[in-house]
């Protein structure tokens, strides 16, 4: 096994930290979305925590596929571990 060099770790690095802010961003614009009417909007407590509550876990649900989808389709470039130079 060689050696990465200081430009391929600071590449990972890179694509990690754009993994995440990106999967951030999607993930608050979903919960944006669906919690948005109930700021915008006077409805019940039930539906209030309803809307958190989705909102939440569909965002949560975007923040990991979208850092999933980066961080897969990092490794599968040409030139990574394993993949043909």
């Amino acid at each position: 096994m060689e050696r990465r060099s200081q430009a391929d770790r600071d590449a990972v690095t890179i694509e990690i930290v754009f993994a995440f802010v990106s999967g951030a961003f999607a993930a608050g614009l979903v919960f944006a979305a669906l919690y948005g009417p109930a700021l915008a909007f006077d409805l019940s407590s039930t539906t209030d925590r309803t809307l958190a509550m989705v909102g939440g876990v569909l965002a949560a649900t975007v923040f990991l596929l979208r850092i999933t989808h980066v961080l897969w389709r990092f490794a599968r470039r040409p030139g990574r571990d394993g993949g043909p130079a």
